[in-house]
Parts: C-alpha cells; structure tokens; sequence
C-alpha cells in the first residue's frame, strides 16, 4: 500500500451496530498500515503536481489520478452568462492551475469541447472519452469492428491521436450484455491499446453486478466508472470494492452530489445559498474521499467551485492529521433520495455498492 493510500481511511458511515463495527475494525487496519512506511512518492512523476491537491494510484494503471477529478457534463453552465466554449475553456485553465488531472468526456459532444479547451496543452491532462451513441447501449455497436470504427470517427473529429482512457459507454440496469458482446467489448479495447489509439481501457454502467463480473472474468479490464453519491455505502457484505481491490481495477465515481440534488442553490457565484451549498459539496466529497477508494468525478461550472475542491482536500488532510474519523454526510439518506429529481430516482440502487 503506498503513502496515497495511508492518508485514507477505509470504513463507512455509522449508521447502526454492524456498522459501527465495521468502523472500529477498519480503523484499526488503518493504524496498521500506518506503521508500514514506504518511500515518498516521487511527485516529479506526477502530471500536473500541485502539493494542494491529493493523488490516488489508479489501480493497475499506476497513474497517479488527482482524487477529485472533472466529470464532462456541464449542467448549469447557463448561470455563468458564458457561452460553453469559453466557459469550458477558463475552467479548463483552472483545473490546470489547481493540479486537477483527469476529464472524463462520456459523449461525443463533450469530447469535442473538452478537445478544443484543451488545445496546446493537452499534456496537462489526462482525457477519457467515450462515444455513448455509438456504443453498446446501440445496438448497432456491439462488435469490436464497428466500437473501433467508432473510437477512430471520434478521435478524427476531436483532433486526438489518443485517449488516456477508452471507457466504453455500456447500458444501464435492466439489460445486460450477452457474453458475445462483453467479449466483443474487451477485444476492442485490447485492439485499442495495441494500436496505440487507447492507453487504457474500461466501462461506464449502472449496474453493480455487470460491473463484478467484467472485473473478474476479463483481466484485460484497467478502470471502471460508476455512480456513488454522499448517500452511497460500502455493502457489508458482497461489496463491488472487494471485487475492485482485488483484480486492481481503478474506479471514478459520478454523481457524487446526486445530479445536484444536495443543492438549495442555482450555482450562480451571486447564489445566496452558496455558501450552504459549497459547504455540503465539501461534506460530500470528504465523505467519499474517506468512505472508498473512488475518484469522485463533479461536474464544475467556475473557478469558485474548484477552490471549494481544493478547500475540501485540505479539510480532509486536516481531519486525518488529527485523527478523526466520525464522519458525516451533507444529508441523511432518506432525506436525500427524497429530494431526487424524477429522472434520477434510480440512483437509490447505489445506496449499497
């Protein structure tokens, strides 16, 4: 385990005695572990360092991941008076300046804006994408022929010669994959790597139980992506994490502020609940630091919302030096689903994972 891993704690909330004891234990191994000192990590060899930002090994990737990272969507960029280029643009400028290392682009649309913001300083990031309509959700690209055929469409069209990740954009619960096309999915992005077009390889779903089996059958695996919010829990038994440490498969988290439901605010910079809303943020994203090993991956509309990043990591580091571990989410779960907007109600089925 190296010294990024020491600095967190593995447990979950408190929420009764199975809990509770789950807690104990994992701060105990914790204490454990800290006695177990490795050598320094080498921060020269870390993309876009900066010592306010916190780096996590990626799994069997060994790179060095900021541990809040940038999802591609951009809701309430309309709030900003920008237009999206030149809003994608400054908070791209920002990331940069804040040691933020990784974009996960999961459509098309996103690929080509997160491309152009990055223009000239594409070595300051590490870029996922994905083209989602032209994935296996269609049933149309279920073959590696026609995934390849879509990856060199996508990278032609944004500019890139490569992707740091290819994480294919499979479906969601209530339709999974034939074997066929889950072989399918892997051969591609094994051709991928091979030619160069794809350093790494991967898949976004919302389904829990897909998500063990690819990991445990395909060794060919480098990274997933999935939902957890500051409502979600490590399942006391059966957790996907198990699956995920063993096989050292990275993993990003989306949704981490609940498609914003956490939120009383519009995100405006002038909101007058902003400052309820960033300190709920920070409370969601310390949680999660904590709880997993994920990345959490938040959408980020202006620079204000990334030095709240940064402000929640040096909170976390704070908590860690002084040794506490009573955690609290920014809502208690039941009054946080309760506030899920219709189309995102689903996200109850990640309270456990």
């Amino acid at each position: 385990m190296s010294l990024d891993n020491l600095s967190r704690r593995d447990f979950i909330k408190k929420t009764s005695a199975a809990t509770a004891g789950t807690l104990v234990a994992a701060s105990a191994a914790l204490a454990d572990e800290k006695k177990k000192v490795e050598k320094p990590v080498d921060t020269s060899k870390i993309l876009n360092y900066n010592e306010n930002m916190e780096y996590r090994r990626f799994g069997k990737t060994e790179l060095m991941v900021s541990a809040v990272s940038m999802g591609g969507h951009w809701k309430r960029v309309d709030v900003m008076g920008q237009d999206l280029d030149k809003n994608r643009y400054d908070v791209v400028s920002k990331l940069i300046d804040s040691g933020i290392n990784y974009i996960d682009a999961c459509w098309g649309g996103e690929v080509m804006v997160y491309s152009k913001a990055l223009k000239g300083r594409r070595d300051k990031m590490y870029l996922a994408l994905s083209n989602g309509s032209k994935e296996p959700r269609n049933k149309d690209y279920r073959t590696a022929k026609k995934l390849l055929q879509s990856l060199d469409e996508l990278l032609l069209a944004s500019g890139q010669e490569y992707t740091d990740f290819w994480r294919i954009t499979a479906l969601e619960p209530g339709g999974r994959h034939s074997f066929d096309t889950c072989c399918e999915i892997v051969a591609a992005l094994e051709k991928a790597k091979q030619q160069g077009k794809a350093r790494f390889g991967g898949f976004s779903t919302h389904d829990r139980r897909w998500i063990k089996f690819m990991v445990e059958y395909f060794p060919q695996i480098d990274a997933v992506c999935f939902p957890y919010t500051a409502m979600s829990k490590k399942a006391p038994k059966g957790s996907l994490f198990t699956a995920l440490k063993k096989h050292d498969v990275g993993a990003f988290g989306i949704k981490p502020f609940a498609s914003n439901s956490l939120f009383k605010g519009d995100s405006s910079p002038n909101s007058p609940h902003r400052e309820e809303d960033d300190q709920r943020a920070r409370m969601a994203l310390r949680y999660i630091l904590y709880s997993t090993d994920i990345v959490p991956i938040p959408g980020l509309i202006n620079d204000q919302q990334i030095d709240n990043v940064l402000m929640a990591i040096k909170e976390r580091r704070e908590q860690d030096l002084m040794g506490n571990i009573e955690l609290e989410t920014p809502v208690e779960s039941d009054e946080g689903w309760a506030c899920l907007p219709k189309n995102y109600e689903w996200l109850k089925e990640w309270e456990y994972v």
